[in-house]
C-alpha cells in the first residue's frame, strides 16, 4: 500500500514539473511567495532556482515585518521555501535559457529540456555592480560593504560612511545616508563630468573624493583601509552606489515592454505587455525591497490565478 502511495506522488510530482499550470522564474522572495499563493490556490507550480538569490547577500535583515530581532538572508529564503513546499509548489534547480509563446501558453527550455506551462512569472531579480576589487563579496557577507541604505541605513546612525560612485546616483545616495550621519563621503571612480552635482554636495556637508579605487582591506569587523589614489582612510561602512542591471533577457525576448532603465512595465496586476507573462520583485521597475517583492507577488499569483479561471469558464460573468 505505501509503495502505491509513492509511486502515486513520484507521478504527480513529475505531472507538475513536466506539465504546470504556472511557472515561476526565480526562487527569491518574489518567487516563493508567488509560488505559496498559487499553491494555495491548488495550481500545480513549478519554481526553476537558478541559484544564489539577491537575498541570499543579506547578513542580518532589520526591517522584515514580523523579525525586530533581525533575520539572515538564508533564514528568510528557507522559510520561504518550506512555506511553499508546504503547499505544493516544486522547486527545481536550473536555468531557463529561453520562452516562446505556444498558442495561449509558454514553452521555457531548461538545460536541454522543454517545459510547458499556461502562465508565466519572472522573479529573475537584478544583478548588483560591486566594485571590481579583491575581497569585496566577502566585505558584502560582512555587512562592511553594502548596496541598499533603504534596508540598513539606519545602521550607519553616526558613522563614517563612504558611499562609491560613478555617476549622479553616487551623489543621491551620500545625500541620502546624511539622514543617519554627518560623516559622509562620496568616492567618486566614474568620469568627472558624470557627477553634475558638486554643489549639491558642498550644500549638505558631503566631503567628495575623485579618485579610482585600488583596495578594500577589512580586519575583523572594521573596514580598516579605502585605498584609492595613493591615499588610505578608513570608514565603519561603505556602500556600493554602482547600480545594478536588471535580469530581463527572457521578457526582451517574448517582446515585452521595457521601462527606462531596462526593467520590466506592469500593470496594477502585475502583468507585462505580453498576455500570460507577470513581474515581480526587483526585475519590476520599483523599489528594491523584500516587502514590496513579496507584495507583488501576492498580486501576481491571485491575478494569473483568475486569468485562468477566466480561461476555464469558471468564473460569474459581469
Amino acid at each position: 500500500m505505501r509503495g502505491r502511495a509513492v509511486r502515486l506522488v513520484a507521478r504527480r510530482l513529475a505531472h507538475a514539473v513536466n506539465d504546470p499550470e504556472v511557472l515561476i522564474i526565480g526562487a527569491g522572495p518574489a518567487g516563493l511567495t508567488a509560488a505559496t499563493y498559487l499553491g494555495r490556490f491548488r495550481r500545480r507550480t513549478v519554481v526553476m532556482d537558478a541559484g544564489a538569490p539577491r537575498a541570499c547577500w543579506i547578513p542580518l535583515s532589520h526591517n522584515m515585518p514580523g523579525f525586530p530581532a533581525g533575520i539572515t538572508g538564508a533564514d528568510i529564503l528557507k522559510r520561504m521555501r518550506g512555506q511553499a513546499e508546504e503547499y505544493g509548489a516544486v522547486i527545481r534547480p536550473g536555468r531557463v535559457e529561453s520562452l516562446v509563446h505556444d498558442g495561449e501558453g509558454f514553452i521555457a527550455q531548461v538545460e536541454g529540456r522543454s517545459i510547458r506551462a499556461r502562465a508565466i512569472l519572472l522573479a529573475t531579480g537584478v544583478v548588483d555592480h560591486h566594485p571590481d576589487l579583491p575581497g569585496v563579496e566577502r566585505a558584502v557577507q560582512k555587512a562592511l560593504v553594502r548596496i541598499c541604505p533603504i534596508c540598513d541605513g539606519y545602521e550607519a546612525t553616526g558613522k563614517a560612511v563612504a558611499v562609491i560612485g560613478d555617476s549622479d546616483k553616487g551623489a543621491r545616495e551620500a545625500a541620502f545616508m546624511r539622514t543617519y550621519s554627518d560623516r559622509v563621503t562620496l568616492i567618486h571612480i566614474g568620469p568627472a563630468d558624470a557627477l553634475t552635482r558638486r554643489d549639491e554636495l558642498d550644500r549638505l556637508g558631503v566631503e567628495l573624493v575623485l579618485a579610482p579605487l585600488e583596495s578594500i582591506d577589512i580586519e575583523q569587523d572594521r573596514v580598516t583601509a579605502l585605498s584609492y589614489g595613493g591615499q588610505s582612510r578608513t570608514f565603519d561602512l561603505v556602500y556600493s552606489a554602482l547600480g545594478t542591471s536588471p535580469n530581463a533577457e527572457l521578457a526582451q525576448g517574448l517582446k515585452a515592454r521595457l521601462a527606462s532603465d531596462g526593467r520590466l512595465e506592469v500593470d496594477l496586476h502585475q502583468a507585462t505587455s505580453v498576455p500570460g507573462l507577470y513581474a515581480a520583485g526587483d526585475v519590476v521597475r520599483g523599489l528594491n525591497q523584500i516587502a514590496v517583492a513579496t507584495a507583488e507577488a501576492a498580486v501576481a499569483a491571485t491575478d494569473i490565478h483568475n486569468r485562468l479561471r477566466r480561461i476555464d469558464g469558471l468564473t460569474v460573468a459581469d
